[in-house]
Order: C-alpha cells, then sequence, then structure tokens
C-alpha cells in the first residue's frame, strides 16, 4: 500500500481527495504549509512513496518542497496547479517534478498517473486487477476467474495499458503508441483492430457483447466506468 504525503492547503480539496485515495487503498498524511512538509521530510521522508504537491500554499510555496524532496530520497512528485499556470508547470517540472495535473482535475486520471509514476519508481502494486481479471506484472501472468490466460506479447501489452489506465477513454492513436515500443515495427491502426479483438475473444465472457474493453463511439475504448 503506498504512503502519499499530500500538501494542500484547501480543506475541501483535502478531505475529499483523501476519502478518495483511501478507497483506491492508498494511506494519506496531509499538510497545509511549506513549513510543515519540510520538517515531515527532514524527519520522515523515507516513510512516503508520491508527494502531491500544490504550487500555491498559504504559507510558502511548493517549489521548495519539491527542491528538498528531490534532493533527498528523489521522491516522486506530482504538482497540483491552477488551469492554464504555465509557469508554474515549467517551473515545477525544472526542479524535477515528474508530472502536473490541472485543478479540476478528474479523479479517476490522477489515480492513472500516481500508478504510472509509481510503477516507473518501482513502488507500485504488481498486480493489476478489474473485476473477475488480474495481472500480475512481475510474473507476466494473467488470471481470470483464478485460471491463468496465455496472451501473445502485443495482447499483454495492450491489456497492461487497459488496466493501468481504467475508467479513462483511450483513443487509437494512444494505443498504438502504447504498443509500438514491443512490436518493434510498425502496428498500424488495421493490427490494433485485430488484436482488440483477440483480446477481447480471451477475455470476455460474451466477445460479441464486451463488458470488460468497451467501445466508445468516435472516441475509442474503455476499461471501467
Amino acid at each position: 500500500m503506498a504512503h502519499i504525503l499530500l500538501v494542500e492547503d484547501d480543506k475541501s480539496i483535502v478531505t475529499n481527495l483523501t476519502e478518495f485515495l483511501r478507497k483506491e487503498n492508498f494511506t494519506i498524511t496531509s499538510v497545509d504549509g511549506q513549513g510543515k512538509a519540510l520538517a515531515l521530510l527532514e524527519q520522515s521522508a523515507a516513510d512516503f512513496d508520491l508527494i502531491l504537491l500544490d504550487v500555491s500554499l498559504a504559507e510558502g510555496n511548493g517549489f521548495s518542497v519539491c527542491r528538498a524532496a528531490k534532493s533527498t530520497t528523489n521522491l516522486p512528485v506530482i504538482f497540483l496547479t491552477a488551469s492554464g499556470d504555465e509557469y508554474s508547470v515549467v517551473t515545477g517540472l525544472d526542479l524535477g517534478a515528474d508530472d502536473y495535473i490541472a485543478k479540476p482535475f478528474r479523479p479517476r486520471e490522477l489515480i492513472s498517473r500516481i500508478h504510472n509514476i509509481l510503477r516507473r519508481y518501482g513502488k507500485a502494486n504488481t498486480v493489476l486487477e478489474y473485476k473477475n481479471l488480474s495481472a500480475d506484472t512481475v510474473r507476466a501472468a494473467v488470471r481470470k476467474d483464478g485460471q491463468d490466460i496465455l496472451l501473445s506479447a502485443l495482447e499483454y501489452r495492450l491489456l497492461l495499458y487497459f488496466l493501468s489506465n481504467q475508467g479513462l477513454v483511450l483513443s487509437r492513436s494512444q494505443l498504438l503508441e502504447a504498443l509500438w515500443d514491443i512490436a518493434g515495427e510498425f502496428v498500424n491502426d488495421n493490427t490494433l483492430t485485430v488484436y482488440i479483438k483477440r483480446l477481447r475473444e480471451k477475455i470476455e465472457e460474451d466477445p460479441q457483447n464486451p463488458q470488460l474493453i468497451k467501445t466508445v463511439r468516435g472516441l475509442g475504448y474503455k476499461m471501467g466506468d
């Protein structure tokens, strides 16, 4: 269970985000200012796996906290920024922040970004799950209802991408980009259609009426609500 440090002084955001993240099986510690965050990092930075950091704080700002996090244990940092605040985004990234998300943000998008960064740092949950489907990313094993499912490398990569981005509508171009690296060659639109069809045949109860990987007409595909 990943431990997240939330540095935010808007009480309503802290309350709502803490409740949501705890439901997603994260442990949350929150502080409302620069001084408190710096003191906590000095005392116990190793206890945390990631920092969600508001740029604008009533007491200080997030930039000093980001600099401290990166200079001590190189903690992953996601900046929470005001919409359209390009200066804050650039400054944060220059200081080593791993990502940023503009307020107001969609909770599911934030969860996806958190998971992606934790995987990059080797701190993520190694088992991804949705309904009766699970993928162990260490063993590269996929199971449905407790039974192993054999997937090709491209099918496996495609499934992981869906599992890692639950609740988000994924365009065909995003999916093609996700498959490109492992294929070692150009993956075209027709190939993507074939692989989605093959994947559905292996994981869906009724591939003609898919309930795990749903088509969103005119936009792409989605796993989860």
